[in-house]
């Protein structure tokens, strides 16, 4: 058992809390924080709540900070990427916020969190220009423009406060994190390349041992919520399809009874252009029968996916959830970028497709892994 910093919660051999600064911020910092993150070994925020003397730290789920009343003062803004909201090194002394809340989280959670907390709908809104892309690379960001909570954090406070002495000591403290666990990695994994790995036993249902003919992998975008609507129930928007065998791909755009915004295009890298083809359901139930054939098994990663398919009449019986096969032996597991990580797969490159498109050459991916490594058995 490996003794550990609760500072930094890293192990003592790669603690680097002396690296930290103490920083005296004029603008209050409150970092509400998902509490998915509170665990995570390379969680950000902890750092940046030990450097700064003015910032507080709140743990809670949605819920949680939703009904409770959060310490946020009357000169407060939101550090959010909302489509109307002013670059932070745009604004005049006077116009800059007194506090600055920050979301620590996955995009996703911190959208979540947005849409849950009343408070913070409330506020004015602020985002960044990064001048370069982030440096946390021992975690998987959405986009190369992406920061870390502290990054963020930084990035804000330099621009409110550019007088406060101690950025670059406490980017250079987060630096020295990053090159110390990515030495370590790769340590351990020359270490690893020296004696067989002994693969463990798993228990894989059966279904996914099938002949991978009648494997199908499928992923689908939904229609995005619509706030303080409580009968809503979620439609695709974007079905893929790859039977694994074969490799034979279904692709299909569904009509929308309202335009999709563009906050939503761009989270599933669509464009209006990609719905000129569209279709209805009852076409889409045509056709997807047409591609799923009667003894075929179906492959989503969450069981919200299955369900797309059953609002619109369209799902099988047969259909196997990933993340409920991972979820017997790795627990905490967030995304299924973080999965193949996890199980030491490279994430395949994007290279212009759109989000549905994307994750399902991740699931296939996952669902080639379970096969040919725990099953033993060889693709066809």
């Amino acid at each position: 058992m490996r003794h550990r910093c609760y500072k930094c919660y890293r192990p003592e051999s790669l603690c680097f809390c002396e690296a930290i600064p103490r920083i005296v911020n004029r603008t209050s910092v409150l970092i509400l924080q998902h509490i998915g993150e509170r665990s995570h070994a390379f969680n950000t925020a902890r750092i940046v709540q030990q450097a700064l003397g003015n910032c507080q730290l709140i743990v809670g789920h949605n819920q949680q900070l939703g009904l409770h009343q959060l310490p946020i003062g009357p000169k407060s803004g939101l550090l959010y990427p909302a489509a109307d909201a002013p670059t932070l090194g745009d604004l005049s002394p006077t116009e800059r916020p007194e506090q600055l809340i920050i979301i620590d989280g996955t995009w996703h959670q911190a959208k979540t969190i947005v849409r849950d907390v009343p408070q913070l709908q409330k506020l004015p809104c602020y985002r960044l220009a990064p001048a370069s892309p982030g440096q946390y690379r021992i975690r998987l960001e959405p986009d190369a423009q992406s920061l870390s909570t502290l990054e963020a954090t930084v990035a804000a406070l330099r621009a409110l406060e550019p007088e406060t002495d101690g950025w670059d000591q406490l980017l250079a403290a987060f630096n020295t994190m990053v090159e110390n666990q990515l030495e370590h990695l790769a340590h351990h994994a020359v270490a690893r390349t020296r004696k067989p790995r002994q693969t463990r036993h798993r228990n894989l249902p059966f279904t996914l041992l099938q002949d991978s003919q009648r494997l199908v992998v499928a992923y689908g975008e939904a229609t995005p919520s619509r706030r303080g609507n409580s009968n809503f129930s979620a439609l695709p928007v974007n079905w893929v399809a790859q039977r694994l065998g074969a490799g034979d791909r279904f692709s299909c755009c569904l009509r929308q009874d309202e335009p999709l915004s563009v906050t939503a295009l761009q989270h599933m890298r669509l464009s209006v252009d990609d719905f000129d083809a569209a279709v209805t359901a009852d076409n889409f139930r045509e056709r997807w029968r047409q591609f799923l054939r009667p003894h075929d098994v179906l492959i989503v990663y969450h069981q919200r996916t299955w369900q797309l398919l059953r609002q619109i009449d369209a799902a099988p019986e047969c259909y196997v959830v990933l993340k409920s096969v991972f979820g017997n032996w790795q627990s905490g597991i967030q995304s299924m970028e973080s999965l193949l990580e996890t199980e030491g797969l490279a994430i395949p490159p994007r290279a212009g497709q759109n989000r549905a498109d994307h994750r399902l050459d991740m699931a296939v991916a996952m669902v080639k892994h379970l096969r040919a490594h725990y099953a033993h058995l060889p693709e066809n």
